[in-house]
């Protein structure tokens, strides 16, 4: 898989996902502070979220009471935390100014058709949509490489939305699958990281990856360490701010301290060829004995 300069798989390094989402709660303000973290901090990509309201939710839903900063209704709630043209024209000048991949998880068709006419260099399926055939096939039309997250789905369904892209010829190096849980935040016995495990042997060829929500980063290393090769966390500036990612995602400090330590896993990893290296010479021969 390629995404702009970016070539994604084993051997490569891993590919960084700086997850904005909604933690930017309605203001374009908050939306490039977080784009600045995530340039400041290393990651590879910025990522946001795109729905059109009245086609993901229902009236009824809609008209559910919810208490927030835009009002006391759901509707008011959703469409408080959408960004719209003016703001999306904003990012997508202000990341190429600081010199950062954006995308973002169309979660209907209209959202997508949006997206496209920013010529975004990747889909990212959220996991709420892995099931949403129409959907799927509307990113598939334009042959873009795609990012499928499997959280609160089962191996057919993340199979069946594999077949959507494999139809029209999609290679498997083109189609990223994400180990994912999709509770915010995740407990730890809840990750089951063995998934990317499986992932890799059932789905042969495919770049795999992590997508965390868990509190804390040693997990998310781990699964690098497993063969994650694209890792996606959530990035907000206050995780006692208002909104439902906040708690399962990392503050600016914490984000940069992730990107430092895969880099140094990788840097550690090696080629795993046992040999004598030069830096051990002068110690073996003083220390070997060979009787």
């Amino acid at each position: 898989m390629k995404i702009v300069n970016y070539e994604i798989g084993m051997g490569q390094p891993c590919f960084i996902v700086a997850e904005a989402g909604v933690n930017h709660n309605g203001s374009l303000e908050l939306a490039k502070k977080l784009i600045d973290a995530a340039q400041a901090a290393g990651a590879n990509a910025v990522k946001f979220q795109k729905r059109s309201i009245e086609i993901c939710y229902t009236k009824e839903e809609l008209d559910k009471p919810r208490e927030s900063p835009w009002g006391t209704t759901n509707r008011q709630q959703k469409e408080g935390l959408e960004f719209g043209l003016n703001e999306y024209l904003e990012i997508d000048d202000y990341c190429e100014e600081k010199g950062i991949i954006w995308y973002a998880s169309p979660w209907d068709i209209e959202s997508a058709d949006f997206l496209d006419s920013f010529d975004i260099p990747v889909w990212k399926v959220a996991s709420a949509c892995v099931t949403d055939i129409e959907l799927l096939r509307y990113m598939a039309e334009s042959k873009k490489p795609v990012i499928i997250s499997t959280g609160m789905s089962t191996l057919k369904e993340v199979e069946s939305a594999v077949f959507v892209f494999e139809t029209v010829g999609y290679k498997p190096e083109d189609i990223a699958l994400l180990s994912c849980v999709s509770t915010y935040p995740t407990p730890i016995e809840e990750l089951n990281l063995l998934k990317i495990v499986t992932l890799k042997d059932y789905f042969l060829g495919h770049p795999i990856g992590y997508s965390g929500h868990e509190v804390g980063l040693w997990t998310t290393l781990a699964a690098v360490a497993m063969g994650a090769c694209i890792v996606e966390r959530h990035l907000t500036l206050d995780r006692a701010s208002y909104g439902s990612d906040q708690a399962a995602s990392l503050e600016p400090i914490a984000f940069t301290k992730l990107v430092v330590e895969i880099r140094d896993l990788e840097r550690a990893r090696g080629d795993g060829k046992i040999d004598i290296i030069k830096s051990e010479m002068a110690i073996r021969e003083k220390l070997r004995r060979f009787r």
